[in-house]
């Protein structure tokens, strides 16, 4: 007998043989729970615990956010399971955030045995038409023996589409006995960094012509700068440009650099809206902005897209030039080929607009507003924070007051659920980024409408020993949604939830808490978690905050009026009926507007374009 006959007598059970493949691809764990149709692999997980951790989340919604998560901070296939019926369909949510923010997901799905598929079997259904939209991989395995090969195929069409990869098995499958020998298709080669597109000399040269040709650009900078964040720095300053970013932009360029305006549109800071709103050239880099409708349609200007995708060019907005590149590779080029400008009266007034909103938030963050308001939340985490930390931040207000509040820098790891903003992914992330990153400390921001709708979990942060920092801003209040209600001919509807004790019911789950209403008690609290989580244990704070509404910039307006810039406030502000008098609805001011923020000090874009001298 030949050694490759005594290689292939060997048998191995075709579950285990599927794990071994997600093995061989670096995966470590896995996200699930059980279900009769999944059992098979379920008894490979135990055969093969000392290779790959099973995380035993409480629902399959959660599992599947988590390997979202997971794949977005680390940048590498994760992996999560759910059995047939239910649990298949408790999966979807997870998934789809993988998808819309391009993340590599591997879901594994539970089927009925194959004996008994076709017959109306207990919590059969046909699956794969469900995950049609979803996947880019959706596949049926037909036999044991390719049970294998398939999830191998899968793995790499999630990793070339940066999707989400279903694989649905047979749970009769998973115990078969097939030849042990090598599936995995993975090697070395894999892990090579490939090169993007590069921008051409006359490409970049036809950019500077229409920088120089422009009197207001300004960068629009996604998260395809990577570590190109200094490069754009350094073009910046050359040409005189502020930068303005995308939400999963933010902590790739510095904070402090005085010409970044920080994000647009919401959740935004009022300089980078106004500078949006008066620019005649946009420059978008590495950028996807689904709020480009509302945006880039208040006025017209050029606009120059460079992305490393050519799916993407036009998507949010015709081109005038479209440059297909890699995001930081084009900056570079165009620091080489660029000629230093002079000082720029915009750039400065640009520069000024974005001081005086940090002194804005600095203020309110410093001033102990009684009773409880989140800036003092924030300016807890921000002390206590580890310059590596990870933050999972969850969907709804938290996402606003992060983006203007939180510090992050390229040494932080942080998650959203960005364009799915699928509410309850706070607690699964944060599970994510402690599993994956367990020496980094981490913290989950949640409100309480999203952390209730996924507190089952805290549990599990509590069965694996995550030292997880939750901290629930809780105003009984959905309040993002009531801040759009605000802006609409309605009375409030829905947006008012039961207030929870929060911290009762995470000692019910053994976890750490304490409740917070006041600034005073924020410290003490907060010093608490340090304790408690760097002796290995997670930690929950609520926090009772008001339901105040935040600056909304996005309802300041800007226009060129017989060559003035001029600046109003939407007249759909504040229109709910509660605001109605005879005489109508109040039209505001902008002072008034600012002011009803306590923004006493903030000055307006016109009043610093006149101060600089600005010519429009």
């Amino acid at each position: 007998m030949t050694n490759t006959d005594t290689e292939i007598s060997k048998t191995v059970p075709a579950s285990v043989a599927m794990l071994r493949v997600i093995e061989s691809w670096g995966v470590n764990h896995i996200y699930g729970y059980p279900g009769g149709s999944f059992n098979s692999t379920m008894h490979a997980l135990d055969l093969e615990k000392d290779n790959i951790d099973y995380i035993q989340i409480r629902h399959e919604q959660v599992g599947a956010l988590a390997a979202a998560a997971d794949a977005k901070l680390t940048g590498k296939i994760a992996v999560c399971f759910g059995s047939a019926g239910p649990g298949a369909t408790n999966l979807l949510t997870g998934l789809y955030d993988a998808k819309e923010d391009h993340a590599p997901v591997l879901a594994l799905i539970g089927q009925v045995p194959s004996t008994n598929m076709n017959y109306n079997y207990f919590q059969e259904f046909v699956e794969n038409p469900m995950f049609a939209d979803v996947a880019v991989y959706n596949r049926l395995v037909m036999t044991p023996e390719s049970l294998p090969y398939v999830i191998d195929k899968a793995i790499r069409e999630a990793y070339k589409h940066n999707g989400v990869a279903v694989v649905v098995i047979p749970n009769d499958f998973g115990y078969v006995q097939i030849p042990d020998v090598p599936y995995t298709s993975h090697s070395n080669t894999d892990n090579k960094v490939v090169a993007g597109p590069l921008a051409t000399d006359e490409e970049v040269d036809q950019f500077l012509a229409m920088v120089k040709e422009a009197k207001r650009p300004v960068f629009h900078v996604g998260r395809g700068i990577k570590n190109g964040g200094d490069k754009l720095v350094e073009l910046s300053k050359k040409l005189q440009i502020p930068i303005v970013m995308t939400g999963l932009a933010k902590g790739l360029i510095p904070d402090s650099y005085e010409g970044n305006l920080g994000t647009a549109n919401r959740a935004a800071s009022k300089a980078a809206d106004e500078i949006m709103a008066v620019s005649d050239l946009i420059i978008t880099i590495g950028a996807d902005f689904p709020f480009a409708n509302l945006v880039y349609r208040t006025h017209e200007f050029k606009f120059i897209q460079i992305d490393n995708n050519r799916a993407q060019f036009g998507r949010h907005h015709f081109l005038d030039l479209g440059i297909w590149s890699d995001a930081t590779a084009f900056v570079e080029k165009a620091i080489e080929r660029s000629e230093k400008v002079e000082e720029s009266p915009y750039f400065k007034a640009a520069a000024a607009d974005m001081a005086n909103w940090k002194e804005y938030l600095d203020y309110l963050t410093n001033r102990n507003a009684e009773p409880l308001e989140f800036e003092a939340v924030y300016k807890e985490i921000n002390r206590i924070a580890e310059p590596n930390a990870v933050f999972s931040i969850d969907v709804g207000d938290n996402i606003i007051n992060s983006f203007r509040h939180l510090n992050i820098t390229p040494k932080n790891k942080w998650v959203i659920s960005a364009l799915f903003a699928s509410m309850g992914s706070g607690v699964p992330g944060a599970i994510a980024g402690q599993l994956s990153y367990p020496d980094r400390q981490v913290f989950n921001i949640s409100g309480d409408g999203a952390f209730s709708m996924v507190m089952q979990d805290l549990i599990t942060e509590k069965k694996y020993k995550l030292p997880i920092i939750n901290v629930v801003t809780s105003n009984a209040s959905l309040n993002f949604i009531k801040s759009e209600q605000d802006d609409i001919p309605m009375d409030y509807s829905g947006i008012y939830i039961e207030d929870q004790d929060f911290a009762m019911i995470a000692q019910a789950m053994g976890v750490e808490s304490v409740t917070v209403r006041s600034p005073k008690e924020l410290p003490a609290a907060f010093d608490k978690a340090l304790e408690v989580t760097k002796a290995g244990r997670p930690f929950l704070i609520d926090a009772k905050i008001t339901d105040k509404r935040s600056i909304p910039v996005e309802d300041l307006l800007l226009k060129i009026e017989d060559g003035k810039l001029v600046e109003t406030v939407s007249k759909n502000y504040d229109a709910s009926p509660s605001t109605q008098t005879a005489a109508g609805y109040k039209e505001y001011t902008v002072r008034e507007f600012l002011d009803r923020y306590d923004g006493q000090n903030l000055k307006p874009l016109p009043e610093l374009f006149e101060e600089y001298g600005v010519e429009l």
